[in-house]
């Protein structure tokens, strides 16, 4: 009886909002009407796409509403409102999405009223229910009858503004020229990275290279141990010059990945990384591999977090947590330090934050002041 009660309050508290939505909805119309003749009239065209973007915002409050109850997500498939006064009038009158919600709103005034349906059954479940579930041991017929309300509201108000097909693809088409951009951008920064530790790197440790192998030739018929001291000093040229290759090749794609895959990668990476490591693998065996795109991101991510870890947290401890889903690969990584992570202070969260972009992933970031701050990163592949 108690739990039919509460969830029954809960019901409730989600009508009278709704209902108080609806009742703001009914004001809203006048707003609307004056914005239709404005525009007919011309003088006030202007207010048409304003109105336009406040009814977005009150069908974004009611897919809120709804799935805080629900515990369903709505999307939203909107045409941006920006551009010239007549680019931004030909979009409020043709994005699919302003149809959608005003059919939504014209329906509104009749369901957003349940309220008036689960008041007069709260008296009746409490008596009824009291007696029917409180003294002879039954189950609640009367308060169930509020919660089903609530729910009946909640379905028609998902089913009328979940978005058309159309409208989620080309939402979904815009978003992929996002992350296209994205990509493009993380590739030339890596292009950029490459080149400049090649010429600063390797390239000059080749050029000293080659300059010590000619002076070595000139002093070789003069000066036999002075053209010995040189060839020593070019061998130790190239072993550096090596080691840097090495470097820009594991920039690329660490050989580690290959040889031990993502598990053994991420341990081998946190016990250099100077910090106590804690890594969980997820279900994550030596036999189930990623594919090699998706196991580099996810290097990646680590690596970078846990040197910001290192650099800017103050804390001495993290925790990595690798799980493999249904849909993918996800990785978290957390630190207790002092928080307040800016992806626009350079610390590396765009580039991981693009990396994933670019394999329609999603990247997380939560880091209040004080901490802790932890990085979620799902990454979609086929196992």
């Amino acid at each position: 009886m108690g739990k039919s009660v509460r969830r029954a309050a809960m019901a409730t508290v989600h009508l009278v909002v709704a209902a108080a939505m609806c009742v703001g909805v009914y004001i809203f119309i006048t707003v609307l009407l004056i914005a239709a003749i404005g525009t007919v009239a011309v003088v006030g065209c202007w207010l048409l796409p304003e109105a336009v973007l406040l009814i977005r915002r009150i069908a974004g409050a009611k897919r809120n509403l709804t799935a805080l109850w629900t515990g369903r997500e709505i999307p939203e498939a909107y045409t941006p409102m920006t551009g010239t006064l007549r680019e931004r009038l030909r979009i409020s009158v043709r994005d699919p999405g302003t149809l959608r919600d005003f059919r939504w709103m014209v329906a509104y005034y009749l369901y957003g009223a349940l309220l008036a349906l689960a008041l007069p059954l709260w008296p009746l479940g409490l008596v009824v229910d009291g007696v029917w579930a409180g003294v002879l041991r039954r189950g609640p017929v009367v308060l169930p009858l509020i919660v089903k309300l609530a729910d009946t509201e909640a379905r028609w108000s998902t089913a009328l503004l979940m978005p058309s097909p159309k409208a989620r693809l080309a939402r979904r088409v815009e978003e992929l020229k996002e992350t296209r951009a994205d990509a493009i951008a993380a590739h030339e920064a890596e292009l950029r990275r490459i080149e400049r530790d090649l010429h600063d790197g390797a390239q000059a440790n080749l050029v000293a290279l080659s300059m010590r192998i000619g002076l070595a030739k000139r002093a070789y018929d003069r000066d036999p141990d002075a053209a010995r001291r040189l060839l020593d000093d070019a061998q130790d040229q190239a072993e550096q010059a090596l080691t840097e290759l090495r470097q820009v090749v594991r920039g690329i794609h660490p050989p580690i990945l290959t040889d031990r895959g993502l598990v053994g990668a991420v341990r081998a990476l946190a016990s250099s990384s100077g910090l106590t490591v804690g890594v969980e693998d997820g279900g994550l065996d030596a036999g189930t591999r990623a594919p090699a795109a998706v196991e580099a991101a996810a290097y990646f991510v680590v690596a970078e977090s846990l040197t910001n870890v290192a650099k800017y947290s103050g804390a001495d401890r993290a925790e990595v947590r690798l799980a493999r889903t249904r849909r993918g690969l996800t990785v978290r990584v957390r630190d207790e330090g002092r928080g307040g992570a800016d992806e626009s202070a350079g610390s590396g969260l765009l580039g991981m934050r693009r990396r994933v972009a670019a394999l329609d992933g999603t990247f997380d970031v939560t880091s209040p002041a004080g901490g802790p701050t932890v990085i979620d990163v799902e990454l979609p592949c086929v196992w």
